[in-house]
């Protein structure tokens, strides 16, 4: 059974390009974005791993970690990587996953049988620094992942967690956020003591606070 939002990721060790590693260990206390993919020297996989592998300093930025895993052995990770850098623009800078037995796979649930009885579907898990899941998302063989997008979400998570606020409909940084509904009149007014755009009793806009990894 796959995993669900605020599910506990469980802790495994497994071969990788980074050789063995342990994925709390490796976590530590940092977002995780893992993604898996079918199998090694797919074309839509080569330019998503290529994607990540340019987007890194963004999700450094962030204090996220990227992993990626895949059911092919290190020594075809390696020549994967290969490709990817020489098609892409951008070498293989995170680890890739080698989940020849698919234990993995079967751990956090990706295999998905509507798919295959043994590919690992393209699903990508945001985990937070506790170990839950708080995004999750599962693409088709044919559409390349919108890496941009799960900057945003990620965004997202990371600004609610911190401010009684949520986001709106294509959100990105530094737009107007919604002040929760559950906040009353005197909290909302202690919180945000500059004021809100009411549109309706339970839409009030505000603009973003600092997120949670700046400071105002």
């Amino acid at each position: 059974m796959s995993l669900k939002l605020f599910d506990t990721v469980p802790d495994f060790t497994q071969e990788s390009t980074f050789g063995t590693l342990n994925f709390y260990d490796w976590a530590e206390s940092s977002w995780v974005v893992l993604f898996s993919h079918p199998k090694d020297f797919t074309p839509v996989c080569t330019t998503e791993l290529g994607a990540v592998a340019r987007l890194k300093p963004e999700f450094d930025k962030r204090g996220v970690k990227v992993i990626g895993l895949s059911v092919d052995p290190v020594d075809r990770h390696l020549d994967w990587a290969n490709d990817i850098a020489r098609t892409q623009g951008a070498a293989l800078n995170f680890p890739l996953i080698a989940d020849v037995d698919q234990r993995i796979a079967h751990l956090l649930g990706l295999i998905h049988p509507n798919a295959s009885d043994t590919a690992t579907v393209r699903t990508v898990y945001v985990i937070d620094p506790a170990k839950r899941v708080r995004l999750t998302l599962t693409y088709p063989a044919s559409t390349g992942r919108n890496f941009d997008e799960i900057l945003r979400t990620i965004d997202s998570l990371q600004l609610t967690d911190s401010h009684k606020v949520a986001t709106p409909a294509d959100w990105k940084q530094g737009d107007d956020v919604i002040i929760l509904p559950s906040l009353g009149e005197d909290e909302a007014r202690a919180l945000f003591p500059k004021g809100w755009t009411e549109h309706t009793s339970y839409l009030r806009t505000v603009p973003q606070p600092h997120p949670a990894n700046e400071r105002p």
